[in-house]
Parts: structure tokens; sequence; C-alpha cells
């Protein structure tokens, strides 16, 4: 059974010859234990051409110190630079666990994960500790000795040291880093120490690739800024997947929006990605959202559910509706998250992927593609915004019930549109832009909200049914109705000020005045 720890820490590059600072008056901590030794030996392992590594994942096998075994390491997140979630497993297997490599495979794509380093480390750990005697963070000063395989060729030796805390806030951390500063240390600029034992085969690898994109303004082409987002969104991706392998809170709502992101943007910028030439991956994409989509909802409906009962005196929850309700948004909800299980395994998704490395390396370009994204891109902005009016004014217009529930609905996916259409123009055309992409998501969340109750009625309509078959009491869903009918109503109200403010003229100038 996999172990799953957060760790923060933070890495120093330390000479040979540096004594090290007490820590023991940082803010907090009332003394200091040890140091205690520890022989710690790891071997690491990676594709050939480092996939994981360059994504900031490392994959060991370590023996010696309290949490021998195997560590997988992914990123937190660029808001958490220094965090890491550790996976860990017994040592039991000699060759990278099956459990740990599933994790890893939109990354890795099935290519053979194989010893890459082995490096042993010579660690001197200091524990930080409260009044209470409570372990707050730990001092590591460890002397490493590295071997790059398949050949053993030694590597680097060198001397680095850890700050981790174990119990401590960040201002600990904080703290800590003035006194080692202080005492001539300086701040690593590698998260792990197999990066300084491949930095140069690394640095060949991503030679081989696409760099970093360079600054982006409005100067910038067209192309360029649609790719530097159409990268962000499959970076976003690529990360959130391990999560929904997991089934981490809010993960599949995050790859989700990763995958709605990228179909939008393609759909958006035809002029910029040739359309006709990605066709295919919009479609894949559609299907891939479709999968996460129902198990987003599941999710969704199950909470509003779960409320509806909160909400309800006792005296008026007639009959079982409680393990109906449980028996209902449980099947549903596993039957959804096995779906998306089964897509993310498929080899269908892992050519999805493949399509969109392709994509990024090589996008097929538009006519306005090398057009300045100053003059391009505002086009493409108004072009959506047009759209999303029209789906609004015949929302507004439709008859009450459901064909105003249906136009409503549409009206949403063009306000989400627009949204991501103004998220990717933002970096070169400021603030006007990020302003249009708020007013659509403030549009977009009341819209959404609008759905679910749609979608909340229909449930409450079919749990009433089958409870009503059953002989059972139908009264309590049909509370569920009616109250989700009232918020129905209180949302499209919501709505038609939501969007009267989005769409006052003085807010679309820009793209007017540099589309014209």
């Amino acid at each position: 059974m996999a172990v799953s720890v957060h760790e923060t820490e933070t890495k120093y590059d330390a000479t040979a010859g540096v004594v090290l600072p007490s820590l023991a008056a940082l803010p907090g901590v009332a003394a200091s234990q040890g140091p205690q030794e520890q022989q710690l030996d790891a071997e690491y392992y990676d594709t050939e051409d480092l996939r994981l590594l360059r994504a900031g994942i490392t994959l060991r096998r370590r023996r010696g110190g309290s949490d021998e075994g195997w560590h997988l390491k992914l990123p937190v997140g660029p808001e958490a630079p220094d965090s890491r979630e550790e996976i860990r497993l017994p040592l039991d297997q000699a060759a990278p666990p099956r459990e740990l490599a599933d994790l890893v495979r939109a990354r890795t794509r099935g290519a053979p994960l194989a010893l890459v380093a082995t490096i042993a480390t010579t660690r001197q750990v200091t524990t930080l500790v409260s009044a209470g005697g409570e372990s707050l963070a730990e001092l590591a000063d460890d002397r490493v000795t590295a071997l790059i395989a398949p050949d053993h060729q030694p590597a680097a030796q060198w001397r680095e040291i850890e700050v981790e805390l174990t119990g401590g806030g960040s201002e600990l951390l904080t703290a800590a880093d003035k006194v080692l500063r202080r005492a001539g240390l300086r701040r690593s600029a590698r998260s792990a120490k197999l990066e300084r034992v491949l930095s140069a085969r690394l640095e060949r690898q991503t030679r081989q690739r696409l760099v970093s994109p360079p600054e982006l303004d409005s100067s910038s082409t067209a192309g360029d800024v649609v790719r530097a987002y159409l990268s962000a969104q499959v970076e976003a991706l690529l990360a959130v997947d391990p999560k929904v392998r997991r089934s981490q809170p809010d993960s599949v709502h995050q790859i989700r929006v990763a995958t709605r992101r990228l179909r939008s943007t393609l759909r958006s910028f035809g002029a910029v990605v040739n359309r006709a030439g990605t066709e295919h991956l919009a479609s894949e994409l559609q299907w891939l959202g479709s999968i996460l989509g129902e198990a987003r909802d599941a999710e969704v409906q199950a909470a509003r559910l779960d409320q509806h009962v909160q909400q309800t005196d006792i005296e008026q929850l007639l009959g079982p509706v409680q393990s109906r309700i449980q028996a209902y948004s449980g099947k549903t909800r596993a039957n959804s998250l096995a779906a998306v299980a089964a897509a993310l395994k498929s080899a269908r998704y892992e050519a999805l992927l493949d399509e969109l490395d392709r994509l990024i390396a090589d996008p097929p370009a538009g006519d306005e593609a090398c057009i300045p994204a100053g003059k391009a891109l505002p086009v493409a902005a108004f072009r959506s915004y047009r759209k999303t009016r029209r789906r609004m004014r015949s929302a507004l217009r439709a008859s009450a019930g459901r064909e105003r529930d249906a136009a409503l609905h549409q009206a949403r996916k063009g306000a989400k549109q627009t949204r991501y259409v103004a998220e990717a123009v933002s970096p070169v055309l400021g603030m006007e832009a990020a302003q249009l992409a708020r007013r659509m998501k403030k549009l977009q969340s009341v819209l959404g909200d609008h759905q679910d109750t749609v979608v909340g009625r229909q449930i409450s309509r079919k749990l009433g049914v089958a409870a009503h078959l059953a002989g059972e009491s139908a009264f309590s869903y049909g509370l569920f109705y009616g109250r989700d009918a009232c918020t129905g109503e209180r949302l499209q109200q919501r709505a038609v000020k939501v969007w009267k403010k989005a769409s006052r003229a003085r807010h679309r100038g820009w793209m007017a005045q540099r589309s014209g």
C-alpha cells in the first residue's frame, strides 16, 4: 500500500570547509538534537531521454534512513516550488513497482524505466524541536558521491545542505534561510540531486526539444502566443494526471479544465493554428472531455444532493431518502471514475498525448500565425465575444422552460470559450483582456450554477419516480425539485445582470478598435 507524504524543503550548495551555524535559536525552536549519521544509498530510474527528470519528477529505490523504500517525487506546482509530494512503497521489488510506473505513464508513454544513476549520501541530521519536544524541522548535512549508469562512470562529489519541515511552518524555513545565507551558503539551483549528476545529459536532451518560448509582447507573432498557451495547458494536463489516477480531490476538475482549454483554443484560433490540421486532435479532446465531464458532474450532483438533505427538516425527509441518494450517488460516481481510469490507461489516451506533443513541437500554421499578436488576437477575441453575445440574446428571447434552459447552457459554453480566449491573449494584450476573462468567468459561473439546477431537477425527478415505483414517498424529491426550480429562476435573473454589466460598450472597445 502506497503512502503519500508532503515534503517542503530548501537546498543549499556548500563547500567542503564551510561551518554550519546553529539553528537552535530560530523562532519556535527550543533545542536541537543530534547530529545523527545516516548512510543512504539510492538507485534512480528514468527513461533513456530523461522524461521524468525533465518534468521535475524523480523515482528512486533508497536503502538506509527512516524512510527507506521506493520513492516517487512529484512537483506540487509552481505555487509551491519548494514542495514535493512523495509517494512511498516498500523495498520489496528490485524493479520499479507497477503502481508507481503507472502514475507517471503520461510522461513515459510506456518507455522502459532503467537505472540512470546511483547516489551514495553520508548524512548528518540535526533535528530542531519545540518546547514540547515535537520535531519542527531537520537540518541535513550531506556528503554525496554519484555514479552514472549503466557503466557506473564516476560523476561528481559534493556537499549540500537541506532544511526540511517536519512540523514547523514556512516562517521557520524563511528564518533558517536568512541564517544560512549569512553563513555563506547559497540556494541550490537544483531541486534534486539527480539534476546535478545528469546535468550534461539533461542539457543535451533539452537542446533537442522545444526550448523555453521567448518573452511575449504585442509584437510577438500570434502563433507564438497561442503556442505558449497551448503548451501551458498541455503541461497542466500532464501535471495533474497522476492525481487523477490516485483519485485526489478536485483532480478530475483540473484535468477537465485543461482539456477544455486546449480544445477551445484550437477552435477559437483556427486562423492561427490551422483548424483542418487539428480536427482529429480536437475530436479526441472532446472524447476525453466528455468522460471527464461525466465524472465531474457526478461529483457536483452528489454534493448538491447531500446539501439538499442537510437543508431539509428531518420531518420532511419521508422514506429512506438518504440511503437512496447514497446508493445513487455512489454508483454514479464509481461508474464515472471507472470510466476515467479506463480512459487514462487506454492506448487512445496515450495517442492523444503524443498528438499534443507534436502540436506543441510543430503547430500547423494558419493564415494569421505570423501576424503580430497585437493585430491578430483582438480579432479572435472579438469573434468569440460576438458568438457569446448572440447566444445570450437568443437565450433571453427563448420561451421559459426547457428552451431557455438549453439556450442558457449554450450561452455558458460561449462565455467559457471567450474566457479562455481572453486568458490566452492577456499576456500580450494586457489588463483589458484579463478583465474580459474575469467578466466571462463570472458569467460562466452563474450560468454553470443554473445548469446544475437543471440537471439537479432531472435527477430529483428520476429518484422520485424510482421511489414511487418502489412504494416509497416521493415527497422529498419533489421538494428538492422545487428548490432547484426556484434557485434556477434566481440564477437566470442574476445572469441577466451579470451579462448587462459585462457587455457594456466600454468593456469591448479594445477589441472593436484593434479588430477594425
